[in-house]
């Protein structure tokens, strides 16, 4: 600006004037025309012109609104009386208002003016156009008329044919013209058909398209221009500076309009991510509200099919559902952190997310889901463990309860005989012996009774099919010895004894007492080599391997022991067929058959290979158990340190000062790569554990890592190396908008680091005070000293997380060296486009914004009520302001 006073080498009009007073008639005839139109495209602005240069500034009242037009300022009130000595006066005032613009007027009087001097007059208004329309142009450090030059070469620098040196015969062939209107406007010019040698047309092509799109009055003639060897300096600098601020004009507006696109699209952008986080929150906190429920109902189901689906449910829960949902939350605090710094560094107020949905919202939230989700795999497992024991003894219970009925089955129509009423002596004594070989049985059947009892009440089988068995045993018990305990032995009189007879009886009685314990052992074998057996372990099957190995090395006794009692059995058919005994009846001391005797030992021997087989099939599958343990086991022991390795890694890496924060950033990078390629060996360990649990494996001895540990760690190193790439962008983020330089950051890594005692990556409010303090605000401990660190920390931490993270802390350390727009600027910007109107209309918006950004400022501008307004009026000013504040849009 050369506003200053003083005189510069590009202002000296009066020096000027003395060379030109024998002006040149032709160039006296340019000026006239040029001067005269370039006066008249500022008066028409307050509805007048001039037609006479010399004459028609005489009074000095047109000259007066001249200058208020061109320097948009009030001049000291016109005198409208006709006499000399009031045109001097305003002549006057409007030399003084020129010098008052720091330009010298030595050779040009006001009584000059008055006079109608022709030569003195173009000087002043030549005075006038460089201070108005030439001194302040500047381009590339350069200003005024050597700015103006410059302006002009570098705009037709493209065009060959064009070469300009100075403001006379560089234009004489109209290329020049026509190559600034082609620059700018080039539908308005076919300039690959103009041709060097045809001035006239150049020239005149120039001049009308300029007057008709431009809005330039014509100020030279072609003709005079051709026609002068030399033509007018200060007519062509006129004519020239006339399409410097059309355009620059055009500059302005496209300069104002990028401004405002810039901003708009940065809260396009701002209000983008704010939508996206609130949608993302919403979905997130209905899914957690859904699932908590779910998770907290611990109604067990009555199969194991049904409980096992519950474990298959939950392990598709925690593979497939929570994992996404772990991302989406992770993606949340990072779109949260990223839109917090886009807003502090374009000078925007935080964001708050609406009621109920601030990060520590979502976080209570997902530690309730967190909570309700411990121990429901635990009560899973527990459950399917206590319905497989209730199977085990449900099926225990039915094969035991139906031996034991066939056992009853006629012991009860037995008792109640009356047989003994009618017998003799001989025959109430074989009665007895049969009665007390039956309770000898009955008792051998009394553990076996209670055993069922005991599984009846742990089964608690109140609507069983067997749960009369039981109660019939004890009632076949109880009624023997009231049936027995009633009879009367009576007297009968001796009988004829026979020695064949007595030799019969003798061997009936020891067969009655050798069969009865040997089928209540073959009945017992029968028992437990069908009973049904429930193991987790290798050892526990090798411990039944063992029992029923030494079960199978008594049973040639046994069977020495069944031969000895059939060939009691034979040696009486012998007897009899010998001395033709004649039999009145069967054994009369017991009723187990010889035939009983040999089924139940072929039933015993079926049943011994069968049980080794059930026992071997146990065995592999406990084998194939322990191996799926060793493979989990040997796996989860390399997965577990290995993400621990990496979280740690991770921490070092984001606090380290190794290089830039690019290399930093790549360095994250790669890490991720490489945790992410690492994800098949995590399917695989979820594959062996979804095997372990249909296996029914509750316990493994080769790791103390849990499936669920590896799921945790696993999600934490996701999140925690998504967050950290995050905090890295938004630190660069922040340098690049300050320009803070590597040896700054390093000096505030250095600082953090050294007060984040935790290594946590953050402050807590303790540690970033101390860190104040020891940069030197004065925080005390008095009331003042905490006012003025509470409103530091809601600086630094808006969303009162109680954390100061490093990309908060460089951001507070730097907040005044920030180049960002204001709301002033983007007001300047609007005021230009709107043609320096106080209001905007929306055919200006559409005009000179692109749409959707037009159509954006449109749906939230609102209607304009000043006293100037016209209808569809909107309030730009009100709207610039809603953009940097609290406001809603």
């Amino acid at each position: 600006n050369h506003e200053s006073g003083g005189t510069n080498d590009y202002m000296q009009p009066e020096e000027d004037w003395d060379r030109d007073l024998l002006l040149d008639p032709a160039w006296e005839k340019q000026q006239r025309k040029t001067f005269t139109a370039w006066c008249n495209s500022h008066l028409r602005k307050a509805g007048t012109q001039i037609e006479n240069i010399e004459e028609d500034f005489r009074d000095g009242l047109k000259l007066m609104l001249l200058l208020e037009v061109i320097s948009g300022e009030r001049l000291a009130k016109p005198e409208r009386g006709k006499m000399r000595v009031h045109k001097i006066s305003n002549v006057n005032k409007a030399l003084d208002f020129i010098a008052s613009k720091g330009v010298k007027l030595v050779s040009i009087g006001a009584e000059e003016i008055v006079d109608g001097n022709v030569k003195m007059t173009l000087g002043m208004i030549w005075t006038i156009i460089l201070r108005f329309a030439i001194q302040d142009i500047s381009v590339e450090e350069t200003s005024a008329k050597e700015g103006l030059l410059l302006w002009c070469q570098r705009k037709t620098a493209p065009y060959k044919n064009v070469n300009i040196q100075n403001f006379h015969i560089s234009w004489k062939d109209g290329l020049g013209f026509c190559a600034l209107i082609h620059r700018h406007r080039p539908e308005l010019i076919d300039y690959g058909k103009l041709r060097k040698d045809d001035p006239l047309t150049n020239l005149n092509t120039a001049f009308d398209v300029a007057e008709k799109y431009l809005d330039i009055p014509k100020m030279l003639d072609a003709e005079d221009i051709v026609g002068t060897a030399r033509p007018d300096e200060k007519a062509i600098m006129t004519y020239v500076s006339s399409f410097y601020h059309a355009f620059s004009g055009a500059q302005k507006a496209e300069t104002a309009a990028n401004r405002i696109c810039k901003v708009l699209a940065v809260n396009q952008e701002n209000e983008q991510l704010m939508e996206d986080y609130e949608k993302l929150a919403s979905d997130l906190l209905e899914w957690i509200r859904r699932t908590i429920p779910w998770l907290e109902n611990r109604a067990p189901e009555n199969t194991m099919q049904a409980m096992q689906q519950k474990l298959e449910d939950f392990r598709d829960y925690r593979r497939l559902h929570k994992p996404p949902k772990v991302q989406e939350k992770c993606q949340l605090e990072i779109n949260f952190n990223t839109l917090q710094t886009k807003l502090r560094l374009s000078n925007r107020p935080a964001f708050m997310p609406s009621e109920g949905k601030m990060v520590s919202d979502i976080n209570n939230a997902w530690g309730g889901l967190e909570q309700a989700e411990k121990g429901y795999e635990e009560w899973l497992l527990n459950e399917i463990r206590r319905l497989e024991r209730l199977d085990h003894l449900a099926e225990k219970f039915r094969q035991k309860a139906s031996i034991h009925e066939s056992w009853t089955d006629g012991k009860e129509a037995m008792l109640q005989q009356k047989d003994y009423e009618t017998a003799t002596l001989s025959e109430i004594k074989a009665l007895l012996k049969k009665h007390e070989a039956f309770e000898s049985d009955l008792a051998a059947h009394q553990d076996r009774v209670e055993q069922i009892a005991a599984i009846a009440q742990e089964l608690k089988y109140v609507f069983s099919p067997h749960r009369c068995t039981a109660r019939v045993i004890k009632k076949i018990c109880d009624y023997s010895y009231q049936a027995w305990g009633g009879r009367s032995m009576g007297t009968f009189d001796s009988p004829r004894t026979e020695k064949l007879l007595e030799t019969i009886d003798q061997l009936y009685l020891e067969y009655a007492k050798r069969a009865a314990p040997f089928n209540n052992w073959m009945e017992g074998a029968m028992e437990d080599l069908q009973d049904t057996f429930i193991v987790h372990t290798i050892e526990e099957i090798q411990g039944l391997t063992t029992a029923h190995e030494q079960f199978k090395a008594t049973l040639p006794d046994a069977d020495k022991e069944r031969q000895a009692i059939l060939g009691i059995h034979n040696e009486v058919s012998k007897i009899v067929q010998t001395y033709h005994v004649n039999m009145a009846g069967t054994n009369p001391y017991t009723t187990i058959t010889p035939q009983e005797i040999n089924g139940k030992w072929e039933h015993v021997r079926q049943l011994v290979p069968r049980r080794d087989q059930a026992l071997m099939e146990e065995h592999a599958r406990q084998q194939q158990n322990e191996r799926l343990r060793k493979q989990f086991g040997a796996q989860a022991n390399v997965i577990g340190p290995w993400i621990q390795t990496k979280m740690e890694e991770i921490g070092r890496i984001s606090i380290e000062m190794h290089g830039t924060l690019e290399d930093q950033l790549n360095h994250l990078r790669q890490y991720e790569k490489s945790i992410v390629n690492y994800k098949p060996k995590i399917d695989q360990l979820e594959g062996d554990h979804q095997q372990i649990q249909e296996a029914l494996i509750f316990d493994n001895k080769h790791t103390n890592y849990t499936m669920e540990h590896i799921r945790v760690g696993w999600e934490q190193l996701l999140t925690t190396i998504a967050r950290t790439i995050n905090e890295v962008e938004n630190q660069i983020l922040t340098r690049d908008a300050k320009g803070i330089s590597q040896e700054q950051m390093n000096e505030f890594r250095a600082s953090f680091n050294h007060f984040d005692r935790d290594h946590s990556g953050t402050l807590g409010p303790e540690e970033f005070k101390a860190c104040l303090i020891s940069l030197g605000y004065d925080i005390g401990n008095d009331a003042q000293g905490e006012a003025e660190f509470a409103r530091i920390m809601s600086i630094v931490d808006p969303n009162r997380m109680g954390v100061v993270t490093f990309q908060a802390f460089i951001d507070f350390m730097s907040r005044e060296t920030a180049d960002t727009d204001t709301a002033d600027q983007v007001m300047a910007s609007f005021k230009i486009l709107a043609g320096d109107k106080n209001y905007i209309t929306v055919d200006e918006l559409r005009r000179e914004l692109p749409p959707d950004q037009a159509e954006y400022c449109i749906a939230r501008m609102a209607p304009y009520n000043g006293r100037d307004a016209v209808p569809g009026a909107l309030d730009y000013m009100s709207f610039s302001t809603a953009l940097y504040g609290e406001s809603d849009l």
